[in-house]
């Protein structure tokens, strides 16, 4: 399946993200990036090799083992990221119950 934006990408993204718990450890994953990324700016260069590890090794041991599907980045790595910081947001500003309340429950065809 071809998304042409991330608005169109955006409601296959969060069914793939239908857990509270797959959302939370993806909040932990994108918040250790970010730290990481500002920790090796900031002091040691070489500590951005931490930055993709953690954030992605956290985000897809949620999807392996808490939500039982296949990262939505393996089949579109842009929009999924994209997609990541906007979830990332919602969530920090606690805006994410409603954003699910608007998209509802949609059927979703499977991108892979």
């Amino acid at each position: 399946m071809n998304f042409r934006s991330m608005e169109e990408f955006w409601p296959f993204y969060m069914s793939q993200h239908s857990k509270p718990a797959t959302r939370r450890w993806h909040f932990a994953g994108t918040l250790c990036s970010i730290l990481c990324l500002v920790y090796s700016v900031l002091f040691n260069w070489w500590f951005v090799i931490f930055v993709p590890v953690i954030g992605y090794g956290l985000a897809w041991y949620s999807h392996f083992f808490v939500e039982g599907n296949v990262p939505a980045t393996f089949g579109h790595p842009f929009w999924s990221l994209l997609c990541d910081y906007k979830m990332f947001g919602l969530m920090l500003t606690g805006q994410i119950d409603r954003e699910i309340k608007r998209l509802g429950k949609r059927p979703v065809l499977q991108a892979y």
